[in-house]
Order: structure tokens, then sequence, then C-alpha cells
């Protein structure tokens, strides 16, 4: 079976993928510091996270 593909480099550290796993429930301590005192915003699906690099398309807030 082939290793599925991301759709950009880094995507593998996104909310929007680790959501997609279930990482909040799998992982819920670890979750809330990614989301922790937010300060980028995804312009693509509008996640909030402490970090631009945890998000597809950040801005600042």
């Amino acid at each position: 079976m082939e290793k599925p593909r991301m759709p950009h480099s880094g995507h593998n550290q996104h909310l929007c993928y680790l959501v997609n796993l279930g990482f909040q429930q799998r992982r819920p301590a670890e979750y809330r510091s990614l989301i922790k005192e937010p300060k980028f915003i995804c312009k693509k699906c509008g996640r909030a996270a402490a970090k631009a690099k945890n998000l597809c398309n950040p801005a600042k807030l």
C-alpha cells in the first residue's frame, strides 16, 4: 500500500491534518499546547494556533 501524499511540505504538523487523525482525542494535552494562546489563524480552515507552522495558510491574529 502506498503511503498517503501530503498536499504540501509540513502538512503532517498542521491542525487540519491532526484533527482528521483524531489527535485532539488521543493526545488532548499536546493538542491544547498547540492551540493555547493562539497568535495565528488559518485563512483556509479558520483554526487558530500558537505557531504558524501548525496551519496551512497562517495569518497573524
